[in-house]
């Protein structure tokens, strides 16, 4: 069953920075994004890591704000984890959670369309 995902968050969103990763990582094969779609599709790539989301909207403390989970590759190795991100002035943040490994925040802005 697909969900409706809020349509602040559709968008695809050039990643700016992380805390766990500089600006060199975040850009090594191509410039870092999270695509979410209004499905509840996504995509997020950045260093070596590609790997699909599975998005939802859930409200907590009153706050409403997305939360995904992931399965893809960080180069050749299987990764998953979690995560989620609000929208805020314009800009996506929020944190993710590598299943017994790192964990980072992150920022994106939302890229023009083409």
């Amino acid at each position: 069953m697909k969900r409706k995902i809020e349509p602040d968050y559709v968008a695809s969103w050039r990643i700016t920075a992380m805390s766990n990763w500089d600006k060199d990582y975040i850009d090594e094969e191509e410039p870092g994004r999270i695509v979410i779609e209004a499905d509840g599709d996504g995509t997020i790539r950045f260093g070596l890591v590609q790997a699909g989301l599975d998005c939802r909207m859930e409200h907590v403390g009153g706050v409403e704000r997305l939360t995904f989970s992931f399965v893809g590759l960080d180069e050749v190795e299987g990764t998953s984890g979690y995560g989620w991100a609000v929208v805020t002035g314009g800009r996506l943040e929020g944190e993710l959670y590598f299943y017994l490994g790192d964990d980072s925040t992150f920022s994106a802005r939302k890229e023009k369309k083409r």
